[in-house]
């Protein structure tokens, strides 16, 4: 069974007359009657039945034109998508973030490639860092960007794009609020609001207290940046956020301040998977980042 056999079969039932489809796909009649010939008898059945000057399909043949249909409507979209991969300028690029960039930096940037290919779509998705990991890992996505950085990964390759440093946030009317800096020492009486343990930026978080001697008290949790720094202004702890997640707005906004000893920063990368070779689009998007982050 060939694949203009069966293009040949849909056009003369959506004709009824094999002539009037031969003539609008550019080919002979005599071609166009002989395959139809062929599928019939390959398919052991009459596809086909003449009523006067047209061709009717029979019920066997209606039953195939449902099916055959669908198949190549699929079939020129998957043909639709493989020229969207090899065009550079009107593809879809299926990228991963952490919550804390969807705030400001990832718009910024999405906005910024925009204004010099307005023809590309994206698709977002944000995760944690474990499943920006696998979604990248299972072709999902196919960038992803991710904080920390993974140096090294059986399965994911990339480059650092920057290092952002982290501030501590208090309630705007904290003792500490005038003070432009401060050892994160200060902070080891103070209730902590904490990101939830599947979330990165906890453990850099962890990691900074435990070397500026302390265990940290952690009195909330929470999921998005938002709830972070609302519950902070609210008065129910402190916490230490990235530069990134701390734009000015809003009625309620803790303060912020530099911590000096530790400094206290993470690492945000671009991953893609191991071994493949990206879409045009996405490969395009890959560079702008790597000129845009220097």
């Amino acid at each position: 069974m060939e694949l203009r056999q069966l293009q040949y079969f849909v056009k003369v039932a959506r004709k009824q007359h094999v002539t009037q489809a031969a003539e609008e796909m550019h080919v002979a009649q005599s071609a166009v009657s002989r395959q139809i010939h062929l599928l019939e008898e390959e398919l052991g059945v009459n596809l086909f039945v003449q009523k006067g000057r047209n061709l009717h399909l029979t019920s066997v043949g209606h039953l195939f034109l449902s099916r055959i249909e669908g198949i190549l409507t699929d079939l020129e979209r998957a043909v639709g998508e493989m020229h969207e991969f090899l065009d550079p300028e009107a593809g879809e690029i299926r990228i991963g973030f952490p919550h804390s960039m969807v705030i400001n930096l990832l718009p910024a940037v999405v906005a910024s490639f925009k204004k010099d290919h307005p023809n590309v779509k994206f698709r977002l998705r944000q995760g944690t860092y474990t499943s920006l990991i696998r979604d990248v890992t299972k072709g999902e996505i196919d960038l992803a960007f991710i904080s920390p950085f993974p140096e090294s990964h059986e399965h994911v390759t990339g480059e650092l794009l920057l290092t952002e440093e982290l501030y501590a946030i208090i309630p705007a009317n904290h003792i500490l609020v005038d003070y432009t800096s401060i050892r994160l020492e200060q902070l080891k009486h103070e209730n902590f609001v904490m990101f939830s343990e599947e979330y990165t930026l906890r453990s850099i978080v962890m990691e900074a207290c435990l070397k500026a001697g302390f265990v940290p008290k952690i009195e909330f949790e929470g999921e998005e940046t938002d709830t972070i720094r609302g519950l902070v202004a609210a008065g129910m702890g402190v916490s230490l956020l990235p530069a990134m997640a701390l734009i000015e707005g809003g009625q309620m906004q803790p303060a912020k301040i530099r911590v000096t000893d530790p400094q206290v920063t993470r690492t945000v990368g671009l991953i893609s998977r191991k071994g493949e070779k990206l879409p045009l689009v996405a490969e395009v998007f890959r560079r702008f980042l790597q000129e845009y982050f220097q």
